[in-house]
């Protein structure tokens, strides 16, 4: 029998886990899976809770489906029709623009407009950035290959207007993260593809399908709002379900902390050795209780795997560390529609940077999906901190409930006393991939090849999105798999 370890029990981990059963299953081969999370309950990040008649999400309240992981893990464990798309009456983003709220262009998707007009009738952009994004067209592509920043890549193409008023907030909403530092070739390669293909985004749009996707309409800006579900109850949903079917086959050990992993001989072959436990001899000395695996799987943020690594693989250990991560802060509030003066005609508000306000975005959540708030009444999420106001996470509970009544106020004329105000902290949650990432990741990836039964899964490699971290668990049970 192998012995299999999974550390960390997040939407990656449980991935992982269910992945290393369905390929054992095919290849007829008996494998023991053992899943530790250190916190008392699984799926990380990925929380629903309900408040009221509220149903309110710790961090993502959705996912995109054209890729595909999600949507099949959800055939998997027979989620498919509890799938709900977006509400079509309100696929458009918001933007702010000298403190006030207007629509993204229709049609403009993060960095391209696909329809002229729209975009010249937007108050968002001047007169000159108007024409300066219109002459993309007309810019020289570059074929060098190299790496380059968002900021840099927008600011070539479309303009430093187009940069700091639009892309910078939306993209900011995405990764939360400083755009100079920011890979392109690692977050959005598709534009350096409408680049290279067609020597410009708004050439390589106009030969893009119109009808790209069934659930597309017309009205919507700022992402492709029709390619997104989630469940009727939520994410967690989507996490319980996944940790139940988990848990018919595997030993799952929640408030189990790892300190340390270590090959289990010389040759780097055998894995692993795991201090889960210890005693004190007689002398009072703490006497480490190690387990012996096959194989393990480190489904935790690059820093956790790089500290239980730290001493036996430092290398590998000292690549891990310089992934950096950024914290938010994410403040859930129930109001009586009749309380606040906007209309809420979008699925949020984003702000530019350059506008200086003390939150980078809000999320109309209510708006987005039925059953999230109950009638006359919305929910919103407010996000402070990211990579370019890291201080304000900093910030008491008292000192960010008050920022955020205010810009609430200021932003969206609210008033009076919301139903529930809820504050939820994620702290270096989000890893930051800057210009270099994916060299970084292939080095990583080299050092772990060393050792054998040994693999990472987490959203610090292919892509912080649902999809991406499921696709990074199933990826690290075929690497197990193969190397035993």
């Amino acid at each position: 029998m192998n012995r299999i370890a999974i550390i960390g029990g997040g939407i990656s981990g449980l991935s992982a886990a269910l992945r290393v059963h369905e390929l054992a299953a095919e290849q007829r081969r008996d494998v023991q899976i053992t899943l530790l999370e250190a916190s008392d309950r699984l799926g990380g990040v990925l929380q629903t809770e309900q408040i009221g008649e509220y149903l309110v999400e710790h961090a993502a309240d959705m996912w995109i489906t054209n890729k595909s992981e999600a949507m099949q893990l959800c055939e998997k464990l027979g989620l498919t029709e509890r799938l709900i798309p977006t509400n079509a009456q309100f696929r458009k983003s918001l933007v702010l623009r000298n403190g006030k709220a207007h629509p993204v262009p229709e049609g403009f998707q993060l960095m391209v407009p696909e329809q002229a007009w729209p975009m010249v009738r937007s108050p968002l952009l001047s007169w000159r950035g108007k024409l300066r994004l219109l002459a993309e067209a007309f810019v020289r592509s570059r074929r060098d290959g190299a790496d380059e920043s968002l900021a840099d890549f927008v600011r070539r193409r479309c303009g430093d207007e187009t940069f700091e008023r639009l892309v910078q907030p939306l993209v900011g909403g995405i990764y939360t993260a400083d755009p100079e530092k920011l890979s392109l070739k690692a977050t959005l390669p598709r534009f350096i593809e409408m680049e290279q293909e067609h020597g410009s985004l708004i050439r390589a749009s106009r030969h893009q399908p119109r009808d790209r996707s069934r659930n597309e309409s017309s009205g919507t800006s700022g992402a492709r709002y029709g390619l997104f579900v989630s469940l009727a109850n939520g994410i967690e949903e989507l996490v319980s379900t996944l940790s139940r079917r988990v848990a018919e086959f595997a030993d799952v050990r929640c408030s189990t902390s790892v300190r340390a992993v270590r090959p289990a001989d010389a040759l780097n072959v055998g894995w692993a050795l795991l201090p889960v436990s210890a005693c004190t001899n007689a002398d009072g000395q703490e006497c480490p209780s190690y387990e012996h695996f096959d194989a393990v799987i480190l489904a935790v943020p690059s820093f956790i795997a790089a500290s239980l690594l730290a001493n036996e693989c430092p290398t590998l250990s000292a690549e891990l560390k310089r992934i950096e991560y950024a914290s938010t802060v994410v403040v859930a509030s129930g109001h009586k529609l009749a309380d606040i003066e906007h209309p809420l005609d979008a699925f949020g508000l984003v702000i530019p940077h350059i506008e200086r306000r003390k939150v980078l975005a809000v999320s109309f959540t209510s708006r987005k999906f039925p059953g999230r708030a109950p009638d006359g009444h919305v929910l919103l999420r407010t996000f402070i901190g990211g990579a370019l106001q890291p201080e304000l996470c900093d910030l008491d509970d008292t000192a960010v409930l008050e920022l955020v009544r205010r810009e609430l106020h200021e932003l969206l004329g609210a008033r009076g006393e919301p139903d529930f105000v809820n504050v939820y902290r994620h702290t270096r949650a989000m890893p930051q991939y800057y210009v270099g990432h994916l060299d970084l990741i292939a080095r990583i990836q080299t050092a772990v090849a060393q050792f054998s039964g040994l693999a990472l899964a987490g959203n610090y490699l292919a892509g912080v999105g649902i999809p991406d971290s499921i696709a990074s668990g199933e990826a690290a049970a075929g690497q197990v798999m193969k190397r035993l």
